[in-house]
């Protein structure tokens, strides 16, 4: 879900719609319903700027008692009139390479209201990597004058330019630079102030009024990366995994990218349209296979230019550099300068940086990365039933059945029609008994129904959202006339907490888990479908100010809610389609109401790994389309592809044909089948790359570049994409496609994962198209752990062997690893968990624990290793197995247990090695 009416729709078919709680007619995306960059007037006046047209010098430059360095922005030209009072500057320095910038108004000279600085995402835990300053060293640079210096981390500095101001990061030493801000003389800083007489501060968009009470107040500044070739990032949009520039010479009239949340319907691909989530920080990569990143806190709309070569040429000032670079401009329509400097140097590095300032993704559940089976909606408790049952008859494996809208009493969540769903807590506990789960949405509207006990409570309460009148606001959605939490106060996520317990949530049992929908949040009659930017929030925070984070907020509120259901011991699940900056920490997300189309399967990919590049590790696309009838080959491709997606969900909107895997005749049904079988095959595999996120913040899906950073042939390559580091996956994308490109990086040869032949690496391939499968390589010196027996339910697996693929390389060596836990309680963060290393070197295979020596929680397993296949391996007859001393047999035997293809391979067979015990296997 969701789609609903734009806002040209009358309002007597709206209330007729919910009247009769039908959903309203579906309409396609309208380009004149939101609004473009010449229609948002801090868009328009930030973009009409001159470079070199900021006049603002640093000075009192000083070491704070925070430990800062601190200075006073003030204009060198006294007649530069948006400057009223000097801005305060600080520049912190944290463990790791990262600097933090922020920029504000005096507090001391009384600005009409206090800057809007979001809270709850930085990480408490981060203020303790500070480096509290001493000193800073006054140079005069060669052609830039006076500037202050000060250390970073070993082989970077970062450093203030006192006229013009300017902050960047160099090289230790030298005058090569990482990033900086304010390079091009681009920074703008619009103050609070009183309202001069005459003056027009209202905005008005498609017959909505803004009155924009503090008037102009917003901030634009250009940011550089040196040594770049390309830049990525600051989700979401359907487009590609590279940002092409915006502005420039030889460059397509475009818009900036737009950092909006906005419920958008059936979005279009290629385009630079901000979509359901925001999450400002950008990552730039090089030939140098240098990489760095830029994030900036803040929750208000942005919008974002990628500069191409040569933009500035027309303004006659252009910047002597040896050093390659690319020019951005962020602008943001309020808030506060609060942006983070990450040097890298590699991909990992980057990412691993930014996620220890909002923080790691959470560690999901294990039925959670197995399959999802979902619809707008499953009628009936009979619907559940037969759904269920046919996924046993056909031999498919799922996890999770989802309930949307529909399942309500009149769309009031933690409610269930009980016509339809008499009896809700059998209803779970029939899917538990085969190891399975349930989720039902909750959505962040809140039905204005007198007879509704959550609204009541809200209204007597006075936790709602105000309009600029300070009455409840009231906006429709679904149920109708609506209102909505105010979420930024931590009082009222407290309470929307509590509506998750058994009491409250009636009907409700421990399988039962969460969908948060249209938490923009989307209102269907308010400008650009979502809340007024004039609306008031805790301590008088206009809605402008926290638009992009509220979603962030009501994501928080709901997996705090689940986790104190089960008194912190149960892992939450939460799916959430709004997200900002440390949204990670609470659950997943997907790419929303995209189409069934070939394109839309294509854009699929950059936008997965552009979520995962940004701390997003747990998302995916729905499976086959949300809106449109897929045909055949494109449900089966989807499958296919979705398989590898972090989050694997199948969802379909009401309007479009019943399409569970085996309404498609009997080959199509084994095709799918087999799709999903992969999924489950992979699972040990997927959740050792979860574990990784959580501990890194990597990806567990990932750009080539990220593994092959020094490989140009990768960075603009985003129909390809590894799962962690040894698997290299290819989508196919064109109907009837005959034959397709796969490029596999590195010198090595790669093997097929469904035949085990080698693949040479370094050259791109024309390989034969199957129906079978998309192209998926093992990467040499890799090894992945399986399990090859399929069950119901990746519950039903947890006692099943392991099979190990070891990957030789030209060395014929191989490493990889597994993480076992519980997969679903806590006890894995007090070392109630295994984690073993594998090794294969010199004719030996070992097993090495990587899991601390002792904890608090201790995780056992009896779960054996039943086949190591030995790909590349030039041939043996038989093992022995230490410390035991015991023989085992090697013989030629099949790759995958269920497959019907490709050549026999080289095998040791039951060699009953435990998962949590250390071994050698010697190759005889």
């Amino acid at each position: 879900m969701t789609s609903r009416s734009p806002a040209t729709i009358s309002l007597s078919l709206i209330v007729l719609a919910f009247l009769t709680y039908q959903a309203p007619p579906v309409f396609s995306w309208k380009k004149d319903e939101f609004r473009n960059c010449n229609q948002t007037p801090f868009c328009k006046r930030a973009r009409s700027r001159n470079p070199f047209s900021c006049s603002l010098i640093a000075n009192q430059v000083t070491i704070s008692d925070d430990g800062d360095l601190s200075a006073k922005l003030v204009p060198k030209n006294h007649d530069d009139h948006h400057q009223i009072n000097p801005l305060i500057l600080s520049l912190s320095i944290y463990q790791d390479g990262i600097v933090r910038l922020k920029i504000d108004e005096d507090p001391t000279l009384n600005p009409r209201k206090q800057r809007f600085q979001v809270p709850d995402v930085v990480l408490p835990q981060f203020e303790s990597k500070k480096l509290y300053l001493q000193r800073h060293s006054k140079e005069t640079i060669e052609g830039e004058g006076d500037a202050s210096v000060v250390y970073l981390s070993d082989g970077y500095e970062a450093v203030l330019r006192h006229d013009p101001f300017e902050v960047y990061v160099r090289y230790k030493g030298g005058n090569s630079r990482v990033l900086s801000l304010n390079s091009n003389g681009l920074f703008d800083f619009e103050q609070l102030r009183e309202k001069n007489e005459g003056e027009e501060w209202e905005e008005r968009f498609r017959g909505h009024t803004d009155t924009r009470p503090y008037g102009p107040q917003s901030i634009s500044f250009d940011v550089s990366f040196y040594d770049s070739d390309y830049v990525y990032g600051i989700p979401e949009r359907a487009t590609s995994f590279a940002l092409k520039p915006t502005r420039g010479p030889n460059v397509e009239e475009s818009e900036p990218y737009r950092l909006f949340n906005l419920d958008v319907f059936e979005y279009l691909h290629d385009s630079p349209f901000g979509l359901y989530g925001s999450i400002p920080f950008m990552i730039s990569h090089g030939k140098s296979g240098r990489t760095s990143g830029f994030f900036w806190l803040n929750a208000a709309e942005m919008q974002i230019d990628v500069l191409g070569d040569g933009w500035n040429a027309e303004s006659g000032i252009l910047l002597p550099s040896k050093q390659k670079r690319i020019d951005t401009f962020w602008m943001s329509e309020a808030g506060i300068v609060d942006t983070f400097f990450f040097v890298g140097p590699g991909p990992k590095d980057v990412v691993r940086q930014y996620t220890s300032v909002t923080g790691m993704p959470s560690m999901p559940p294990l039925f959670s990365i197995a399959y999802h089976q979902c619809r707008w909606n499953y009628r009936d408790e009979e619907d559940v039933e037969q759904v269920d049952s046919k996924f046993d008859e056909h031999d498919i494996p799922y996890d999770v059945l989802w309930l949307d809208i529909e399942h309500t009493d009149g769309k009031k969540y933690f409610t269930w029609d009980r016509l339809s769903f008499p009896h809700p807590e059998e209803m779970q506990r029939k899917l538990s008994a085969k190891g399975r789960h349930m989720v039902t949405i909750v959505d962040p509207h809140i039905k204005r129904d007198d007879s509704y006990w959550l609204h009541n409570e809200a209204t007597e309460k006075g936790y709602y959202v105000k309009d600029a009148t300070k009455r409840d606001y009231d906006g429709w959605c679904w149920p109708g006339s609506s209102s909505y939490l105010d979420m930024l106060n931590p009082e009222i996520r407290t309470w929307w907490g509590t509506k998750f317990s058994y009491e409250n949530y009636v009907g409700s049992t421990p399988s039962l888990y969460i969908w948060n929908d249209m938490n923009e949040p989307s209102v269907f009659n308010g400008p650009e479908v979502t809340m007024p930017r004039d609306a008031l929030h805790l301590d008088r925070v206009e809605h402008r100010e926290l638009h992009n984070a509220y979603g962030y907020y009501f994501h928080m509120a709901t997996s705090d809610g689940l986790l104190k259901r089960e008194n912190g011991k149960d892992r939450p699940f939460v799916l959430a389609r709004a997200f900002f900056a440390g949204s990670q920490r609470y659950g997943a997300v997907w790419t929303g109401d995209n189409t069934a189309e070939w394109e839309q399967l294509r854009v699929s990919v950059p936008m997965i790994l552009t979520l995962g590049l940004t701390g997003m590790s747990f998302s995916g696309a729905d499976v086959g389309g949300f809106f449109g009838n897929p045909d055949t080959e494109l449900l089966v491709r989807w499958y296919q592809l979705g398989a590898y997606y972090p989050f694997f969900r199948a969802h379909a909107h009401h309007d479009t044909k019943r399409r569970e895997p085996w309404l498609f005749g009997e080959r199509n049904t084994q095709l799918i089948r087999e799709a999903i079988h992969v999924r489950y095959m992979f699972l040990p595999y997927f959740y050792t790359l979860f574990r990784e996120a959580n501990t890194t913040g990597i990806p567990v899906v990932r750009p080539l570049w990220m593994e092959f950073p020094s490989d140009e042939s990768t960075f603009t390559n985003d129909e390809a994409f590894m799962v962690g580091n040894a698997l290299l996956v290819q989508g196919v994308y064109e109907e009837r496609a005959k034959h397709i490109s796969v490029y596999l990086p590195g010198k090595e040869s790669w093997y097929d994962i469904r035949t085990g032949a080698r693949v040479k690496g370094g050259v791109t391939h024309k390989l034969e198209v199957s129906e079978e499968s998309v192209p998926a390589f093992q990467r040499p010196g890799t090894i992945i752990p399986r399990r090859d027996r399929f069950r119901r339910s990746s519950t039903q697996m947890v006692n099943d062997p392991y099979t190990l693929v070891v990957a030789l390389n030209s060395s014929q060596a191989a490493e990889g690893q597994l993480y076992v836990d519980d997969g679903k309680s806590f006890d894995f963060l007090e070392g109630a968990f295994i984690h073993r290393r594998f090794v294969f070197s010199n004719g030996q295979l070992k097993s090495i624990n990587m899991a601390p020596a002792a904890g608090k929680s201790r995780f056992s397993s009896e779960c054996i290793i039943e086949r190591i296949i030995l790909l590349g391996h030039g041939g043996s007859k038989s093992a022995v197995i230490e410390p035991a001393n015991q023989k085992a047999e090697i013989e030629l035997g099949p790759l995958q247990l269920q497959g019907r293809h490709g050549r026999t391979v080289l095998t040791v067979r039951n060699p009953g090695v435990r998962i949590s015990d250390d071994w050698t296997i010697k190759i005889l």
